[in-house]
């Protein structure tokens, strides 16, 4: 039994039909992606340091730029259960933690910093996905969890004079940021099992997260193929504020208001047991 209390009122979400109108996406700063803001200036300049120094150092190259940031989130914004999706990115790095959405709306906003367009793919996710890491709780697991899965405008280095240019401009999902889903696929035979310490953010960088049952998982090991868990597709939007203010979030403003004291300070994988 999961809970539908403490979700907000909403017209009811439906799937999308596939002939959804051309999402561009964007680099402007929003009130979630702000950008500008100096914390966030002050973050990108930290990874801009980093090129140069062992892997992924070609500068012009935007995929290895994101890698790039992405290991350095991993490492600084420490991973917890906070339930505000809509935080700027400035008040998660002034608190130095973050919910798995969290610390994605990071890597969007330095991606736009940075010149990189982005857009989100909405999808509704079976709360009994969470299930493993609340397992004495699975009574207030809300039954739908709202996901803004980030996407990428990434171009490759330029060519070099004389070489041919290589493939078109390519939208890039976050599931793609360290490889082709088939390629994570194999190279763990443990894919994500949203139990213990790992959120999705972090097994971005070594396993495929396949929302949609196109990889070729491997047969043993915790599966990659995660769309059994998926209820709706909710389309392609210009950024997670517009997503976010057409489906709301996961919970209600009463239950973010009682639940953010304690769960946006709780670690991933802490939840086992409810908080003393």
């Amino acid at each position: 039994m999961t809970s539908s209390l403490l979700m907000p009122r909403r017209r009811a979400r439906l799937r999308t039909s596939g002939a959804e109108a051309a999402v561009f996406g964007s680099t402007a700063p929003t009130p979630i992606l702000d950008w500008r803001h100096p914390r966030v200036a002050a973050l990108l300049r930290r990874i801009e340091e980093t090129a140069g120094a062992g892997e992924d150092a070609e500068p012009d190259d935007r995929s290895a730029f994101l890698r790039r940031a992405h290991r350095h989130i991993a490492q600084t914004v420490r991973p917890v259960y906070s339930v505000r999706d809509n935080l700027p990115v400035s008040g998660v790095l002034r608190r130095g933690r973050g919910s798995c959405s969290q610390r994605l709306a990071v890597l969007e906003a330095v991606a736009r910093a940075s010149g990189v367009r982005t857009r989100v793919r909405g999808l509704l996710v079976d709360g009994r996905f969470w299930y493993p890491r609340f397992p004495h709780l699975h009574r207030v697991v809300p039954d739908q969890v709202v996901l803004a899965w980030p996407e990428f405008r990434v171009e490759g280095p330029a060519p070099a004079a004389g070489v041919a240019a290589g493939p078109a401009t390519a939208w890039l999902s976050a599931s793609e940021l360290f490889g082709s889903l088939d390629e994570l696929s194999v190279r763990r035979a443990d894919g994500f099992s949203n139990a213990g310490a790992e959120t999705l953010f972090d097994a971005l960088s070594r396993t495929a997260i396949d929302w949609d049952g196109a990889t070729l998982c491997p047969a043993s090991g915790a599966g990659c193929d995660l769309s059994g868990h998926v209820l709706a597709d909710l389309g392609r939007f210009d950024s997670r504020d517009e997503f976010f203010a057409r489906h709301g979030q996961t919970l209600c403003a009463t239950a973010r208001l009682l639940a953010e004291p304690v769960l946006g300070r709780r670690g991933a994988g802490a939840a086992a047991e409810p908080a003393a």
